[in-house]
């Protein structure tokens, strides 16, 4: 067996020790064996539900939110694709600042950001 091989089949076996190469985000084996996310899918839906409130270019009560961060389609949040996921796609996201996103949206968050083609 070469190394790596080797090293996932002998993780494969002991569970508990953890994954193989491949298994983190952006990683290609990652995206690999996750479901299509995409804007239409679910950023749109995600976006409006916990972002659009205060950041949108056509919202005048921001809460506090900068004027040039706004996600008002999938350019605008790719443009800020490593802030998003900072921010909201962590296991303590600080964004919505007053939480609310499940853990199963977090991990579509990343997903479609990680692994979807730029724009999708």
């Amino acid at each position: 067996m070469n190394g790596s091989y080797a090293l996932c089949f002998s993780l494969a076996m002991l569970p508990f020790l953890g994954g193989c190469a491949g298994d983190e985000p952006g990683d290609s084996g990652y995206c690999a064996d996750v479901p299509t996310v995409t804007y239409e899918t679910f950023g749109d839906g995600f976006l409006t539900q916990n972002c659009r409130t205060c950041h949108s270019s056509g919202q005048t009560v921001r809460q506090g939110a900068p004027e040039d961060v706004n996600f008002d389609d999938a350019a605008s949040v790719w443009a800020s694709k490593d802030l998003v996921l900072a921010l909201a796609a962590v296991d303590t996201p600080t964004m919505p600042p007053l939480g609310g996103t499940t853990v199963d949206d977090r991990y579509l968050l990343r997903v479609w950001l990680e692994c979807a083609a730029e724009g999708e």
